[in-house]
């Protein structure tokens, strides 16, 4: 029935509001565009209507900027105005003003469709009970870097998973126990890192878990870059005592782990067995001024075992690489805003507590181990983007979106180099660089591949199977995780759905890395790859929450049913 066709959106999506006209839905449209109805409106009180108070008509694409009215209202004077540029989008789709005025006869109803960018602008206590909404409420618990790094702390208590397996360490720097954690974890970390740096210097690498296969450095390059720890320039320190101090705290902390600490209730290694202020002001000369390590025989032989079986114990041990560096987060921002890279333990304290931004205060930073052995392409590091969708959350009904696309950073990777041109893949951070002379022209000028792209890249490598086999069941299990540790949280409500965007690293093993998911992804296109993907997921989302209800055999496209409780 026409009455239950009525569609109101929020922000720049043209293709879902083709796709609902195409269907048969009428757009109750915000008044901003109601200044083209002056000559379908006979009476001042209609103009009224349309030329109300401005307030508001400002910053509202920003998304969470400002109180936003609540869309349950029947006054069209509390809806807040659109950009221009909206404006313009939808006249040229209405050159001779039918929709507007359609949109005008139903402007008293309230939509039975809301798709909206952002989540504050839907009041969900006056939605009727059939009423289709494009959001949850309260899932911050797992998409914001804050919420996700305290869910995932919960995960092991839920179900018997282990977030260290998908994502990489994180730590609340605003809670006490957690910066006390994270020093900690710093300090270990430097203590390995050693260890692996003086087995490279005297021309081993640590044995691993988990071997990269020969055949993934084909295609007539690595696959990986890293920069080289070099051996100890002429007349640089010698620090002997530094590996059997790094080796005395793994054994320690190995005794930890694999729980003979018990009966003995053994104290952290961090806080008993060295001076750590000197342990790590010497690990920072190894590492960034290339000072001396010279491992005997018998040193040799037990930092290879120490490690072996550290990596027995520590799923990120190859991961973390040997530079110990951190990223450095505001917990509730997105899009690379605030993100710092650092390597030095009391650079993350001091910038935590340095900065004054209301969203980015001591208690809403989180660090998080950065993934130094990671796949690039190229030379370049990359991220992928890769969409799903929840349609409920009573029973849990997950759908994954078979098509993704990479984003690759504008500068070759280097872990001596942390600028954000190198580091940070968000298209929202790359459009402000220019591609660098040093690039290797071979990636994309628009610097997006997408998932078939990169399937064919990794054939060339020998690696056909990696995208199937390790890759797409790494993501929707990093992904069903993420959801569960946060189930309790999320405010439910039938009849609401959403779509998310969750980032992924790839290490050079093909591990998928959980990044951060986001809540409302960008459907603005960046290149000709974005452009179509971005179409299509918009069209499968409306087959899958609206076709689908009449016609449960209808086309859901590319998405797949992974998790249903």
């Amino acid at each position: 029935a026409q009455e239950k066709k009525i569609f109101m959106i929020h922000g720049p999506y043209p293709i879902i509001r083709r796709e609902l006209r195409a269907r048969g839905w009428v757009e109750r449209k915000l008044p901003s565009t109601g200044r083209q109805l002056e000559h379908h409106r006979g009476d001042q009180n209609k103009q009224q209507l349309e030329t109300g108070p401005s307030n508001g008509g400002g910053g509202q694409s920003g998304g969470r900027g400002g109180a936003q009215p609540p869309l349950g209202t029947t006054d069209p004077l509390h809806y807040p105005c659109l950009p221009a540029e909206k404006e313009e989008e939808q006249c040229d789709e209405d050159p001779n003003a039918i929709h507007d005025l359609m949109s005008y006869l139903v402007r008293d109803r309230l939509p039975n469709f809301i798709w909206t960018n952002f989540l504050d602008a839907t009041d969900h206590e006056l939605l009727q009970q059939d009423n289709v909404v494009n959001h949850y409420a309260r899932v911050d618990a797992f998409t914001t870097k804050e919420g996700l790094c305290l869910s995932l702390q919960k995960l092991p208590w839920i179900e018997q998973a282990d977030p260290n397996t998908f994502f990489p360490r994180c730590y609340r720097l605003g809670i006490v126990d957690e910066r006390e954690a994270f020093i900690e974890d710093f300090r270990l970390t430097a203590a390995r890192s050693l260890l692996k740096l003086a087995l490279e210097e005297a021309g081993d690498r640590p044995v691993r878990t988990q071997q990269v296969p020969n055949s993934a450095k084909g295609a007539g390059e690595s696959h990986v870059s890293h920069p080289k720890h070099s051996t100890a320039r002429a007349g640089s320190p010698l620090y002997p005592e530094l590996v059997e101090e790094a080796m005395e705290v793994c054994k320690q902390h190995l005794g930890v782990l694999q729980h003979q600490d018990i009966d003995r209730r053994t104290p952290s290694p961090c806080r008993t067995c060295i001076n750590w202020e000197c342990f790590l002001q010497r690990y920072y000369r190894v590492v960034h001024e290339r000072a001396g390590l010279v491992l005997t025989k018998q040193q040799r032989k037990e930092c290879q075992d120490l490690l072996r079986h550290l990596a027995e114990q520590l799923p990120q041990l190859d991961m973390e690489g040997k530079f110990n560096i951190w990223i450095l987060k505001p917990g509730a921002e997105s899009q690379g805003k605030g993100i710092i890279c650092t390597t030095r333990l009391e650079e993350v304290l001091q910038l935590a507590c340095s900065c004054t931004a209301p969203s980015a205060q001591l208690g809403r930073w989180v660090v998080q181990k950065y993934v130094e052995q990671l796949l690039t392409i190229f030379g370049t590091k990359f991220d992928i983007r890769q969409w799903f969708l929840v349609t409920d959350w009573k029973p849990l009904t997950v759908w994954f979106y078979r098509d993704c696309y990479l984003r690759f950073c504008s500068r070759p990777f280097s872990l001596c180099r942390l600028e954000r041109a190198r580091h940070l893949c968000n298209v929202s951070v790359q459009k402000w660089y220019k591609t660098s002379p040093d690039q290797d022209p071979r990636v994309p000028r628009d610097k997006i591949w997408s998932n078939k792209q990169f399937q064919e890249y990794l054939a060339q490598l020998g690696q056909a199977g990696a995208w199937h086999q390790r890759l797409v069941p790494g993501m929707k299990a990093a992904i069903l995780s993420a959801l569960r540790s946060a189930q309790d949280q999320v405010r439910f409500r039938k009849g609401s759905f959403e779509l998310y965007g969750a980032d992924f690293l790839v290490g050079e093993d093909f591990q998928p890395w959980l990044l951060e998911i986001n809540s409302c992804p960008t459907m603005s296109p960046s290149s000709p790859v974005t452009r179509r993907l971005c179409a299509n997921v918009q069209r499968d989302t409306l087959r899958l929450v609206l076709d689908r209800k009449d016609n449960p055999t209808s086309s859901i496209g590319a998405f797949q049913l992974i998790y249903k409780e």
